[in-house]
């Protein structure tokens, strides 16, 4: 996944709100959006090829999604399996404990990682190194060469994403942003590029709505992903 952009903390009426896209090789198999049965906690879809994820939600309340990092580093673990780990911990800060105890144990190739509930807010960037970072509340924007004010890409999105006075205007703003094509947020390569979208809601009384584009927003409507956790 490329484009993370999510507001936790900004809406009284939904501790997490996230848009997102996935860019990856258009042969590469994936499921959409699922609550499966050995996985019964977890709304997530699913990488096809090597069973992880590039982001999910569960029943508690918690939130992994993971962005690509250009590092001079490989693993030979698919980064979507951490992710797929991460989402069954209780809570932002267990699933903090379980990645540095990978982290340590092993290698992966180059992530940026979000771990989010009501509470915490933690952004893991792995190129190697391992380093941690407790946001504050606000709009965050997470794509592979940085966050939020480190690169053009993530600049443009964050202002996109910024000043709006309610979940719906927000998710508004990232519909349009998502689509985007000027700032590459959707891209279209050879053999390459968006290959679909989420929009995730986590609300103050713990219910969760996920919409989700099964193809690049700038030609798949999001349809609402009707398993409930």
């Amino acid at each position: 996944m490329c484009t993370l952009a999510f507001a936790w903390r900004e809406f009284e009426d939904a501790p997490l709100v996230v848009a997102a896209n996935r860019d990856e090789a258009l042969g590469r198999p994936s499921d959409p959006p699922a609550v499966r049965p050995d996985h019964p906690e977890i709304l997530m879809p699913r990488d096809a090829e090597a069973g992880g994820t590039w982001m999910g939600v569960t029943h508690g309340g918690l939130f992994v999604g993971v962005t690509n990092r250009r590092a001079d580093v490989e693993g030979d673990r698919s980064r979507g399996l951490l992710v797929r780990d991460a989402l069954g911990a209780d809570s932002a800060r267990d699933a903090a404990d379980l990645v540095e105890s990978e982290l340590a144990e092993r290698d992966y190739s180059g992530f940026n990682l979000v771990l989010a509930d009501r509470e915490d807010c933690l952004l893991y960037v792995w190129g190697g190194s391992l380093s941690r970072r407790e946001l504050d509340p606000g709009v965050h924007v997470v794509v592979n060469a940085g966050v939020d004010g480190e690169t053009e890409k993530s600049r443009t999105v964050r202002a996109s994403l910024s000043g709006h006075d309610s979940v719906e205007a927000w998710l508004g703003a990232a519909r349009t942003t998502l689509r985007d094509h000027e700032t590459d947020v959707c891209i279209h390569r050879d053999g390459y590029g968006t290959r679909s979208s989420s929009l995730v809601t986590l609300s103050a009384d713990g219910s969760v709505a996920y919409e989700f584009a099964d193809g690049p927003p700038c030609e798949a409507g999001y349809e609402p992903v009707n398993d409930q956790l």
